[in-house]
This record gives C-alpha cells, sequence and structure tokens, in this order.
C-alpha cells in the first residue's frame, strides 16, 4: 500500500506540473517545455525521484515567476507534494527501486 501511494503522489506531482506546463505553453521557450515533459516521465516511471521532485519544485517556481500564482493554495499544495515526494523517495513501484533495490526500514524499539 506505501508503493501505491508513492505511486499517485508522483503521479500527481507530475500531472500538476503538466497542468501548468500546458497552461503556459504558448509563451514558454522550448527547452523548458522538453525540460517538463522528461521531468514528468520520470516521476511518472520513478526514476531518480528526489533529484526529478525538486527539479519539478524548481520549473515550477521559473513558470510562476514568469506567469503569476493563479491559486496561491493550489500553488502551496503543488511545492509541499514536491518536497514531500523529494524527501520519502520513490516508492516500491519504480525504476529506483529495481536499479538501488527495495528496503524495509525497522524502527528500534530500545533507545
Amino acid at each position: 500500500m506505501p508503493g501505491l501511494a508513492l505511486l499517485s503522489l508522483r503521479a500527481s506531482v507530475a500531472i500538476a506540473l503538466l497542468l501548468e506546463h500546458y497552461g503556459h505553453r504558448q509563451g514558454m521557450a522550448g527547452w523548458m517545455l522538453a525540460a517538463t515533459t522528461v521531468l514528468c516521465g520520470a516521476l511518472c516511471l520513478g526514476f531518480l525521484t528526489p533529484i526529478a521532485a525538486m527539479a519539478t519544485l524548481v520549473f515550477h517556481g521559473m513558470i510562476w515567476a514568469a506567469y503569476g500564482v493563479n491559486n496561491v493554495a493550489m500553488a502551496a499544495i503543488v511545492g509541499l507534494d514536491a518536497v514531500a515526494l523529494a524527501l520519502l523517495g520513490p516508492g516500491g513501484y519504480s525504476i529506483d527501486s529495481y536499479r538501488f533495490g527495495r528496503r524495509i526500514v525497522l524502527a528500534s524499539s530500545t533507545p
């Protein structure tokens, strides 16, 4: 279940970037359009997820700086989702889990 939750978090961050990308595609530079497409693909597949999530946050910031923020609450939610994804990692259903191996973290009961 945690792997599915992280898969949905990766998808939501990628979809949010795609929506920003689509909404401002007329005025964006070509390299930025290509980079957002690559980032969305990397997030959906779970490839280098912490790096891709932080890059997504940077691209959101660049779009918001250039075109303004339409909804501050939505911008805050997208930012928090990207930071949470960068800190949590890709989850079990990702390329990263196959490349680096799945790990189980056990909490120690003794101090």
